[in-house]
């Protein structure tokens, strides 16, 4: 490994990580904002829609901003965009302004959804040069960092530090870290030619039309909605659903944060041995359980036991089931974007529906939705295989 490779595969961890961070300091406060705020579950539900809207449009908008400009213009603008996105939550929340809160949320969620498709462009070409699998460990420092932010989240919580403080404070980290790895992604990965944008879209209009991919992207959305569902509501769902106190609560999303890390850290070395479908079908299995434990029996300590079977279950579901995306079939980038944009509809939609859905019949019981979707996935899961485990399966059921 070169020197330049080697700083590239760090910069690459970095700027996964610190989303990772950003997210999970939001995340563990959201109690404390609902509190400031005085919103209902309800409220909370169309709050959390500004980082919907956010992310699907920065997803939507990323693939054609790459081609443009590079992947690292849009890697820094969307990180810078998260960073805002922090301090205005913080400064929203403090305002005693939902409004400022879903636009600190938008924000973010414009910085994440943009940022992550050319991060992943980045990350591809980094993995492509080392010649070996390093997207589930790219992955993983995103995890790390939620597990960094939400034990950092879970201690300023029991302290009652200022959430203004916190939030501001943590932006203040992510623009240092970013000005530090920055240059390191080179500025023409993922840059294409005038001439290239304005070819025909005839190949990237026919994936929407392959059913294998639309069921990778059916495994993708589930997975997601089970990892956004956590990231959204876990504390609450604690706090309200289980009579855990704020710290408590976030201490559960912290042990999620930590088995999605070891999860996705330990996972590729499963996903080589036994296959890709066989590791979505596994973490769908899995998360299942969790989830069902979490609704259905009524007890802390369950509770909090199976927020380890959910963050293992949801771990490897988005960056496994995006390289099968890649894998399915020609015209790799448009499969890898159909594949995003679907998953992103969970982020979409999950926050106001479980919001309503939590209003009207408990938080506990809105999440009966993600556990359909999740048991529902496992049948999908064989999608996910590879061309070459796809040929030799025919003659078995032949």
């Amino acid at each position: 490994m070169t020197a330049d490779l080697a700083r590239r595969r760090t910069a690459v961890f970095v700027l996964f990580f610190v989303p990772g961070l950003t997210i999970s300091s939001w995340v563990t406060r959201t109690p404390d904002v609902r509190d400031m705020l005085g919103a209902s579950t309800a409220q909370m539900g169309l709050i959390l829609f500004g980082l919907s809207v956010g992310s699907m449009a920065g997803i939507l908008c990323s693939g054609a901003l790459v081609a443009r400009w590079g992947a690292r213009l849009v890697v820094l603008a969307g990180t810078s965009a998260i960073a805002a996105g922090a301090a205005l939550i913080g400064i929203g929340a403090a305002a005693d302004a939902d409004l400022g809160v879903a636009l600190g949320l938008g924000l973010f969620g414009l910085g994440m959804g943009g940022g992550e498709v050319a991060l992943n462009v980045e990350g591809a070409e980094v993995e492509r040069l080392l010649g070996r699998s390093t997207m589930p460990a790219m992955h993983g420092f995103f995890s790390l960092g939620t597990v960094v932010g939400a034990v950092a989240g879970m201690c300023l919580t029991a302290v009652g530090f200022p959430v203004l403080v916190h939030l501001v404070t943590v932006a203040g980290v992510v623009l240092a870290a970013l000005a530090l790895v920055i240059r390191s992604v080179p500025s023409e990965v993922g840059r294409r030619t005038a001439a290239e944008r304005r070819e025909p879209g005839t190949a990237r209009a026919a994936v929407w039309k392959d059913p294998t991919l639309l069921l990778i992207g059916c495994v993708i959305l589930a997975l997601a909605m089970a990892e956004g569902t956590a990231n959204d509501w876990l504390p609450l769902v604690m706090v309200d659903g289980h009579g855990f106190d704020a710290a408590l609560g976030s201490a559960v999303y912290a042990v999620f944060a930590a088995a999605m890390t070891v999860g996705r850290f330990a996972g590729g070395r499963f996903v080589d041995r036994f296959g890709r479908a066989a590791a979505l079908c596994g973490s769908a299995l899995v998360g299942a359980a969790g989830l069902a434990l979490v609704i259905f029996v009524d007890n802390q300590a369950v509770a909090a036991a199976a927020a380890v079977l959910w963050g293992l279950g949801a771990s490897l579901g988005f960056p496994v089931a995006l390289s099968a995306a890649g894998d399915s079939g020609a015209d790799s980038a448009a499969r890898v974007a159909l594949a995003a944009t679907v998953g992103y509809v969970a982020f979409l939609v999950g926050p106001p529906s479980l919001g309503y859905l939590g209003e009207h019949f408990g938080l506990r019981h809105a999440l009966i939705l993600v556990l359909a979707l999740v048991v529902a996935a496992v049948f999908a899961t064989p999608a996910a295989r590879s061309p070459r485990q796809a040929r030799e399966a025919e003659p078995a059921r032949g």
